[in-house]
């Protein structure tokens, strides 16, 4: 029986993009559904429904202000089901405000003109879109978080050079996290707040400090997100540069963190001089920055986010955790013929430093995720970053849906010559609510004989999620759960040097 493909058209109909990914995530989970999305029909959206084999004529006929809903399921009835739930759930997001008693903005402007004081919006919307609406942003005199992934380079500098005219910050684009003055910001965890100031190129690696400064006991002044590409020398590190002043001055931080994927080398270089001038001491987890040396007083150089964690801290993060020891218990259990390492990861900076640790570790040839350095295709080892923007490109981030993840990894559990997978649980505001559960039911349907699994949580005891119970679920089955994503690398690179 052929698929059934139903498409829904709302005219003039706009929801931020994370409702969107969140709406498209619970329709395509249902029973009897293939795949399901719910995006706005621009032109590049509808090439990329119709390329998914989700497009029908009504879709076909929409235009960038309408939004489609578009369904691929196994029959009609599961294809009507769905399309009834998406009624359902857009309905309410369109409750008049008199009955919810909120008032909705429905305008940059609007908001803006009710709220006299704002000095900060999240900019949320396609990345075709998005740069128009951060330099609106910018002309009303309000800082800029662009939540938006998919921004032309040029847009971004040309924005983060006008913000840097203005006096105004821009963090990002494709900035996940951040806090202000101890405000969590998008995906971010409930953390304590303290005086270590954080600049980091991407959300999880921003994250991962702030989760692991709250279990070294201490906390987090403002965590600043400035995008992936800030620091190349195409965008010139202008936002990292003004977060570093923003810091400098900040009474109630005493120390700096920066955390980037690599950066090119002269905006490196100008960066690393501008900490020295700021007199506070600062540590760096900037990965592919090896041979730049930072100048007196510039910052320390260490090579994972739990060592920089541990330097601006002063305490060890889980000082009785045995990678040795646990590397053997997992090898000792594998079959013969496995070798090899799938590295799956939802957050880019967890991914980078993954590849780092294991390249260190001198493993072998590992093919690394996109911004970090590879070592080609063939290469027997990989380490792939699942949110970054060719796999999200009209899909909800992995942080949201696991379900592109779950594909991968069982995919990987299935691999006859695989000794271990390598994981991030990522947990927050924003993110799935049981991120953990779809991997314990892969492992657990893979049975006895698969490659270990090692992985880590990135959160808190008080996120939504639990960490502790989330954890748990994993131990249950079978997974190695370790303290840190640097420690989980180190753990997968030990069990691969058993199994030479």
């Amino acid at each position: 029986m052929s698929a059934v493909v139903v498409n829904e058209v709302r005219r003039g109909f706009y929801l931020d993009s994370v409702a969107l990914m969140q709406i498209s995530a619970e329709l395509a989970a249902l029973a009897g559904v293939e795949d399901a999305v719910a995006m706005n029909g621009t032109p590049s959206n509808l090439e990329i429904m119709r390329e998914a084999g989700l497009l029908a004529p009504p879709g076909e006929a929409a235009g960038p202000n309408d939004l489609v809903v578009a369904v691929r399921a196994g029959d009609r009835p599961a294809a009507e089901t769905a399309l009834a739930q998406a009624r359902s759930t857009l309905d309410r997001e369109v409750v008049p405000e008199e009955e919810v008693g909120t008032w909705r903005p429905h305008t940059l402007d609007g908001a803006v003109d009710r709220m006299g004081d704002a000095n900060l919006v999240l900019v949320s919307t396609p990345g075709a879109h998005a740069a128009r609406e951060a330099r609106r942003a910018l002309d009303r005199g309000l800082n800029v978080m662009l939540f938006s992934d998919n921004v032309p380079l040029e847009a971004e500098r040309v924005l983060k050079e006008r913000a840097h005219a203005l006096g105004l910050l821009v963090m990002g684009p494709d900035c996940g996290t951040a806090w202000i003055a101890g405000a969590p910001i998008a995906f971010a965890n409930v953390v304590p707040r303290g005086r270590i100031g954080v600049v980091a190129a991407s959300g999880t690696g921003l994250q991962e400090v702030a989760v692991l400064l709250a279990r070294a006991g201490a906390g987090i002044s403002h965590g600043i997100g400035v995008g992936g590409r800030d620091l190349s020398d195409a965008v010139g590190g202008v936002s990292t540069l003004d977060a570093i002043d923003l810091l400098a001055s900040d009474p109630g931080t005493d120390h700096l963190i920066l955390v980037s994927k690599p950066p090119g080398t002269r905006t490196a270089r100008r960066v690393f001089e501008r900490i020295a001038a700021a007199g506070k001491p600062c540590t760096a987890v900037v990965f592919g920055a090896e041979g730049i040396a930072p100048p007196p007083g510039g910052p320390v150089p260490v090579p994972t986010l739990k060592d920089a964690v541990e330097r601006a801290t002063g305490r060890r993060i889980a000082p009785d955790h045995d990678a040795a020891a646990t590397a053997r218990s997992e090898a000792e259990h594998l079959s013969p013929g496995r070798h090899t390492l799938h590295g799956l990861f939802c957050g880019g900076t967890l991914a980078t430093e993954a590849h780092a640790v294991l390249a260190a570790a001198g493993v072998g040839a590992v093919t690394g995720p996109a911004s970090s350095a590879s070592s080609g295709a063939n290469a027997p080892h990989r380490v792939i970053d699942l949110g970054a923007d060719e796999y999200t490109v009209g899909r909800p981030h992995p942080m949201i849906d696991p379900a592109p993840r779950t594909a991968e990894l069982r995919e990987a559990l299935a691999d006859r010559q695989a000794a271990v997978v390598l994981l991030d649980v990522v947990l927050g505001f924003g993110a799935h609510p049981d991120p953990a559960r779809p991997v314990r039911d892969a492992v657990r349907d893979a049975g006895d004989d698969r490659p270990a699994v090692v992985a880590s949580v990135c959160g808190t005891a008080d996120d939504p999620q639990d960490a502790e119970r989330q954890a748990a679920m994993l131990t249950d089955a079978g997974v190695a759960v370790a303290p840190s994503n640097a420690d989980a690398a180190s753990v997968a690179a030990a069990i691969l040097r058993h199994r030479r």
